[in-house]
């Protein structure tokens, strides 16, 4: 009989599709932010907001992204924020977030020419792959890395192999379906223990795997940079 009643209170399906989906929209958040927000890949927040069913570690995990006290608020009744709520929200999200314009890289040479570039990486996927596309896109990432860091040693002889072999893990993520997405950072960096404190300029390139034809034309990423 409890269980009959807890049951019945349980928020439907359908209905949590309509406020997460409506929520989202009101905060200006696209799918692919909610995605990495919550840790969630972007096929379960489209499956989630198609109204399939969930269950309870997907639900917390939105009601994290959203920042709810009660963790469990999406396994019960539920109220829409009204829209000073949603304000605050907006303005919170805004305060620790940057929003980047992103690029989809168009060879593996393009990606060569962005990480010589930069002095800090940080790659992600945002959605959950097949082992092959997940394998191709770290090794990649990997490859990308160590090139970075022993470029500037490099023959030309040196680079034109390098180059053939990003273009072959880069091939790899074509053929499966996947996109990279780009973007570029510029910071002044201060660490709260340096003893110096003088701000050191810094270029941070971020590079997300995308299922081909969900490439976003900007990506958020937390405003604050940890080393």
């Amino acid at each position: 009989m409890i269980e009959q009643m807890e049951n019945a209170n349980r928020v439907s399906s359908q209905d949590l599709a309509i406020i997460i989906r409506t929520v989202r929209e009101m905060l200006g958040w696209s799918q692919d932010t909610l995605a990495a927000l919550s840790g969630l890949s972007i096929r379960t927040i489209q499956r989630f907001e198609c109204g399939e069913p969930s269950n309870t570690d997907t639900r917390q995990a939105l009601a994290r992204a959203f920042e709810l006290d009660d963790i469990d608020a999406y396994n019960k009744p539920f109220r829409l924020p009204d829209p000073k709520e949603i304000q605050a929200a907006r303005e919170r999200f805004e305060r620790e977030h940057v929003t980047l314009e992103a690029h989809v890289a168009a060879s593996g040479r393009d990606l060569m020419r962005l990480v010589d570039t930069a002095d800090m990486y940080s790659s992600s996927s945002a959605a959950e792959f097949d082992d092959e596309a997940a394998e191709a896109f770290a090794g990649l990432v990997d490859y990308l890395r160590d090139y970075g860091d022993c470029s500037d040693v490099m023959s030309e002889m040196d680079k034109l192999g390098a180059a053939r072999e990003v273009q072959q893990y880069f091939d790899r993520l074509v053929e499966a379906g996947v996109s990279v997405v780009c973007a570029r950072r510029k910071v002044s960096l201060v660490g709260k223990n340096w003893p110096d404190q003088t701000p050191v300029k810094m270029t941070i390139v971020y590079l997300v795997a995308y299922p081909k034809g969900k490439e976003p034309s900007a990506i958020a990423v937390q405003r604050q940079v940890q080393l």
